[in-house]
């Protein structure tokens, strides 16, 4: 099995530790792509490659080209292109593909959840609910912020990696450039600190922002909770002892 390559579709903490897993091992030879939206990315093993393919036919001449014989999608749950452009590449190069699909949250009792298919009906609802001067924490990233740009009488808390384009800002918003795994220590101190009256994120699943749900079950203020795209079907396993298992078969 020595030498075969395995390409990696990144981004994520499954990405990294699946990579992790394999280096040194001698079994495959790892290529992890990421999209390149995060100017500095944490150190990975193996080789690293950075930026678009030019959708599933880029995608598929590259698993070709680079004789490619597995790919793991360990995409964000969120990366819908991506996913469904890898599972129509492999199926055109004839390249076996597992993806990596996260468990989402669930809400658990004393949530407040409201459930929202995006960004724009997320501030929508919070344009209804709340009142002039509310501060909200957003935790979904610097690409969907500009839909909060007509809640103009709403204060803002935009943590994210790196900043969104400015024009993209609402009009009252405090950056906090910050990447998790955050504790929830952290996170009620967050709440208190800037007096947050709601929380919007999406359905990413996981543990390393985790926290900021059970913080805000604690203050018993709601979390505008953006629900996943629906993901391609082909063969899932929820963590990456199964991505594991499944490439030692």
């Amino acid at each position: 099995m020595a030498g075969r390559r395995l390409l990696i579709l990144g981004g994520t903490t499954e990405a990294a530790a699946l990579a992790r897993a394999l280096d040194g091992a001698g079994e495959w030879e790892v290529v992890t792509s990421l999209a390149g939206r995060t100017r500095a990315p944490a150190a990975l093993p193996g080789a690293v490659r950075i930026g678009g393919f030019g959708g599933a036919d880029g995608l598929a001449s590259y698993l070709r080209s680079e004789r490619i014989d597995r790919v793991v999608d360990a995409t964000h749950p969120f990366a819908a292109t991506m996913s469904a452009n890898a599972a129509a590449a492999c199926a055109e190069a004839g390249v076996p593909l597992l993806r990596i699909a996260r468990p989402a949250w669930t809400p658990v009792p004393g949530d407040r959840w409201i459930e929202v298919a995006d960004a724009a009906e997320a501030a929508d609802w919070l344009a209804g609910a709340l009142p002039a001067g509310a501060a909200v924490l957003l935790t979904l990233g610097r690409q969907e912020v500009a839909p909060f740009k007509r809640c103009p009488a709403l204060r803002f808390v935009l943590r994210s990696i790196e900043p969104p384009v400015p024009e993209d800002l609402p009009p009252d918003c405090l950056l906090l450039s910050e990447r998790g795994p955050f504790t929830l220590d952290g996170e009620r101190a967050l709440i208190a600190r800037h007096g947050i009256r709601a929380v919007v994120a999406k359905n990413a699943g996981g543990d390393a922002t985790a926290a900021k749900l059970a913080a805000a079950r604690e203050a018993a203020i709601p979390v505008v909770m953006i629900r996943r795209p629906a993901p391609p079907a082909t063969p899932a396993v929820a963590a990456v002892a199964g991505a594991l298992d499944w490439l030692r078969a």
